[in-house]
């Protein structure tokens, strides 16, 4: 958990201002919600590994001797917890206020969640999570707003150039079938598949058979993993699809995905869709049940941000499916990539004053400025002006003017601080 300087926060909210404006023009409104949810909401089983790393509130009223009768169960010490994503309280959200939102709902949620992680480069306890979501659209409409949406939100930040990588759990499904992987370890297959990019196929494939996944399955797999493919250099569409995939896959799946693709395509107006399928992106959070993705930028070889379809969340608390879909950048990862050059509002002045001006000539040229629309902040002359001038820079400040006693405030010189 980390404090923010005042030029790092001037950063991070400039950023969160672009990212904003784009989703807004793209229909969707934004929401806020509680920081705590219900200990039981949090750890109904939707949030993967993220549930052992939620922050846990002690029950109100417990004295020594409660706390040590509830030692060994969790969900009798705490009834609430910190929310570790945004999605868990999203469902419970439109659950809520179904009726006072409209059929599909297309929502923006911008706020710091928190998880309990071993801290180092790139991991925080508290975080940022920027997220959209439609809730009551089934049809691929809903992943194709999400994905340009995510996309025009990345350029207008100035990271050009990003893809999005595709998959759909269906497909993965339909994959360890064919291969021989029985319906109840695929879960846990799928676990090591993720892995892929960390230790590779060899690495894969040693770790399904520790677990002891069906040797014929894991055989076909491997063999699977080290045949020639030819799909590789196609663009994203049926012929990529059928060439990362076994035989046994629905044409129902590829349909909509190459759906997808052509709509994102037409939406960009571009000649090659941003788009790639990768056969073995898993995502790990275990409420997935459609399509999912991932954003990728070539600068960086880590994802900046991800998502998928849930239709199943949201029917745990209304008690009816409601198919949703969501997509989350990693707010992080992109402020520390961005060029911190244009952080400076483009109207900010210092105001440098003698010690002798009068408080009321002080705040009258303050105000005069700030009515033009300056933001203005007012600094007493050092004998170092060099360093307060530096430090101003810093702070975001382009131009400062310097007031004597009994000047006027209309006649004020601005000078440039670059």
């Amino acid at each position: 958990m980390r404090d923010f300087l005042p030029a790092d926060k001037l950063r991070r909210e400039r950023v969160l201002a672009l990212i904003r404006a784009v989703y807004r023009s793209h229909g969707f409104d934004e929401i806020e919600t509680p920081v705590v949810e219900d200990y039981a909401r949090l750890h109904a089983g939707i949030g993967g590994d993220n549930e052992k790393l939620a922050y846990n509130v002690l029950r109100r009223g417990l004295d020594a001797d409660g706390i040590r009768a509830a030692a060994d169960d969790p969900a009798a010490l705490s009834d609430l917890g910190l929310r570790y994503d945004l999605t868990v309280p999203l469902a419970r959200f439109f659950a809520s206020h179904r009726a006072e939102l409209p059929t599909v709902f297309r929502a923006i949620q911008i706020a710091p969640v928190w998880r309990a992680e071993r801290p180092q480069k790139g991991r925080y306890r508290q975080f940022v999570q920027c997220d959209i979501d439609i809730i009551g659209d089934a049809t691929s409409r809903a992943e194709t707003e999400l994905i340009v949406a995510s996309l025009d939100a990345v350029d207008a930040l100035g990271l050009e150039g990003a893809q999005v990588r595709v998959n759909d759990r269906r497909a993965l499904e339909a994959m360890l079938a064919h291969f021989g992987f029985a319906p109840e370890e695929q879960s846990g297959v799928l676990i090591t598949i993720d892995k892929l990019d960390k230790i590779g196929p060899a690495g894969v494939v040693a770790e399904l058979r520790e677990r002891g996944a069906d040797e014929g399955a894991v055989a076909a797999f491997e063999a699977f993993l080290s045949r020639p493919v030819d799909g590789q250099t196609l663009p994203f569409g049926e012929g990529q699809i059928r060439a990362a995939l076994p035989d046994g896959v629905g044409d129902e799946v590829v349909a909509h995905l190459v759906g997808i693709g052509d709509a994102v395509s037409a939406a960009r107006g571009e000649g090659e869709v941003p788009l790639v399928f990768d056969p073995f992106l898993v995502r790990g959070m275990g409420y997935y049940t459609g399509t999912i993705f991932e954003l990728a930028h070539p600068s960086v070889g880590y994802s900046l941000g991800g998502g998928g379809r849930y239709d199943g969340m949201i029917g745990r608390f209304l008690g009816q499916q409601v198919p949703a879909v969501g997509f989350s950048l990693g707010f992080e990862r992109l402020v520390d990539l961005l060029d911190a050059g244009s952080d400076a509002d483009e109207d900010a002045v210092v105001l440098i004053h003698d010690r002798d001006v009068p408080l009321a000539e002080l705040v009258a040229a303050k105000a005069a400025l700030v009515r033009v629309g300056s933001r203005v902040r007012l600094e007493q002359r050092t004998k170092n002006l060099k360093a307060l001038l530096d430090r101003a820079a810093a702070d975001g400040y382009t131009s400062f003017a310097i007031l004597a006693a009994g000047a006027d405030p209309g006649a004020l010189e601005l000078k440039p601080l670059s």
